[in-house]
């Protein structure tokens, strides 16, 4: 059994970090059995690398390895992909057709972005996981395939069981061994020693003179969150040395290709992903929303009670709106320091023993009942307008378009800050003509 350094130097990995040890170590460990892995991590952390290590040193070495990105196939044909179809099975099926389980029978197969699989395919995958038979869209007959199923994920996969996304009996099918990559933000010796690589890459891919950084520079980089992990590192790299003449790189040269806001992206094991800000913003004002919508309908309701009843009657049946609607007028009174006067709306605290308080409040209102009864028409209006804002597919792409700038056009990075399937944020951005 090979060791974790010539496995690393065999399959170009880079750092010392010991949590990376030792999820190499486990990817050994595990190699010669056929039980199922489950390999978890940020995105762009290098998850690929596993299930290639783990194939390599198992006895399906000399079968075949497939890697499947579940969440870039469509909802309507991961089945056909996954587990093939005959033909006729649906419109344009016009030859029987292997899935990538048959296909790679005797062999491995890796399933990254497990966590985007639909429901209707968890349950196929989980009778693969427990017996190996799987029947191809629009066929009646049982297949069995002989096959190793590795799956990776960035997604928090105990509260994508409690929201109902994914199934617990899958999950647990799957993460028989579970490995878990660092971030690089937690590999901090590690990330100069992968930009020194990244950029002696690109020198020699491009014929160029390596970039060097300056220690003011190394010591930025070192500190820097690498929210996009490995992957932002190589791509920093490549920029650097495809656009700098001056090749000693300096502090305020390498803060110009960093962004300077961080944001988190979605974390995968035991951290709760963080609601967006303009999602709580949202909530929040479409409660006050409501909230207004609905206190202005009681005391509209009221008034009109008021005007058609006895004044007296009606206070009494509606004291706890009124004490509502006072001790709010009161409240905002007190804030701007100016003195509480409830008949501006048209209300005063009731006395049961003195009633005569009740008519002066409602005098001017008397007078000008046929004014009110033609403005019926106007509040109408104003309620229409009020529910025309809030309205949904508006308020939709208001939010996509947003997380797409946010994530400069990236689809998957939008896709995760909105919470919703690549798949799915696809199918909004063609749906509205984004």
């Amino acid at each position: 059994m090979e060791n974790v350094q010539a496995i690393k130097q065999r399959f170009e990995i880079i750092g010392n970090d010991p949590k990376l040890n030792r999820a190499i170590e486990k990817a050994i460990q595990v190699a010669p059995t056929d039980i199922s892995v489950l390999v978890a991590g940020e995105s762009g952390v290098g998850k690929e690398s596993i299930p290639k290590i783990i194939h390599s040193l198992s006895h399906r070495k000399h079968g075949k390895y497939i890697a499947v990105n579940c969440g870039a196939i469509p909802e309507g044909t991961i089945d056909s992909e996954l587990f093939g179809h005959e033909k006729g099975a649906f419109t344009g099926a016009i030859s029987t057709r292997e899935g990538y389980f048959e296909e790679a029978n005797g062999g491995t197969i890796f399933l990254d972005e497990v966590g985007e699989l639909p429901l209707t395919t968890q349950v196929r995958l989980l009778r693969i996981l427990e017996n190996g038979e799987f029947i191809k869209v629009g066929s009646s007959k049982v297949q069995k395939t002989d096959i190793r199923i590795i799956a990776a994920t960035n997604v928090n996969m105990i509260q994508a069981i409690e929201k109902g996304k994914f199934r617990e009996d899958l999950y647990y099918r799957l993460s028989t061994v579970d490995i878990t990559l660092p971030p690089l933000r937690d590999r901090g010796e590690d990330i100069h020693l992968l930009f020194r690589k990244f950029a002696s890459d690109f020198s020699y891919k491009y014929k160029m003179p390596p970039i060097k950084l300056e220690s003011e520079a190394i010591t930025y980089l070192v500190r820097y969150r690498w929210d996009g992990n490995i992957r932002q590192l190589r791509n920093v790299a490549e920029q650097i040395s495809v656009l700098e003449r001056n090749r000693n790189i300096s502090l305020k040269t390498l803060q110009s290709y960093l962004p300077q806001w961080e944001r988190q992206v979605p974390s995968v094991v035991n951290n709760k992903k963080a609601e967006s800000d303009f999602s709580t913003e949202r909530e929040i004002l479409y409660k006050v929303l409501f909230d207004m919508k609905s206190d202005l309908t009681d005391l509209k309701k009221l008034t009109l009670e008021l005007l058609k009843h006895d004044n007296k009657q009606v206070v009494e049946s509606n004291q706890v709106l009124i004490q509502k609607i006072y001790g709010q007028k009161k409240s905002e009174s007190q804030e701007g320091n100016q003195p509480t006067n409830i008949t501006n709306v048209g209300l005063v605290p009731y006395d049961e023993h003195n009633t005569s308080t009740i008519e002066p409040a409602f005098e001017h209102t008397l007078e000008n009942i046929e004014q009110i009864e033609e403005q019926e028409d106007s509040y109408l209006l104003a309620e229409t307008i009020e529910e025309q804002d809030l309205n949904i597919e508006e308020n939709e792409i208001g939010l996509i378009k947003r997380a797409l700038d946010i994530s400069h056009g990236k689809r998957k990075l939008a896709a995760k800050e909105l919470g919703i399937s690549e798949r799915t944020l696809y199918r909004k951005i063609k749906q509205y003509n984004l």
